[in-house]
């Protein structure tokens, strides 16, 4: 059993790396766009692009990546809150706060159709990707203790 959750995490990080490449290149981009008034079509879509790739990451850290580092250390499972919890005390995240946050922005970037609503979608993820991207490296550099 503790075999097969090593390979699943394994195969797990990798999708988080394949997946933060995609957003690192949207965030390029974003960046540099900013937060406007009005946006382009082609602006509009990179935004769309973006906050859809910081949502998929998201949900693989904290949905796929904390849970399975949980079970391999005999976690309860308990709420998404709690892994996040569980998260901050290993010292994966700085700041359990924060990640709670990306879970609702996650949320909203499903849900969210009014476009008064998805400047501050956008301005939200633009200011969370750093702190995710940040915690990819702590993650992989935590669970090299599996190998």
């Amino acid at each position: 059993m503790m075999k097969e959750l090593l390979k699943l995490l394994k195969r797990e990080i990798f999708a988080l790396e394949t997946a933060a490449e995609s957003l690192n290149y949207s965030y390029k981009k974003c960046l540099k766009t900013g937060i406007k008034k009005k946006y382009t079509p082609a602006e509009l879509e990179h935004f769309e692009a973006f906050t859809s790739r910081f949502a998929r990451v998201s949900d693989i850290l904290i949905q796929k990546i904390f849970r399975l580092i949980d079970k391999i250390e005999l976690e309860d499972e308990g709420t998404v809150r709690d892994r996040i919890n569980r998260a901050e005390k290993k010292g994966l995240i700085q700041n359990a706060e924060n990640f709670a946050e990306m879970r609702i922005l996650r949320n909203d970037i499903s849900h969210e159709y009014q476009s008064e609503n998805l400047k501050a979608i956008y301005k939200k993820t633009l200011e969370f990707t750093a702190i995710l991207v940040m915690t990819i490296s702590k993650v992989k550099e935590y669970c090299k203790k599996f190998n």
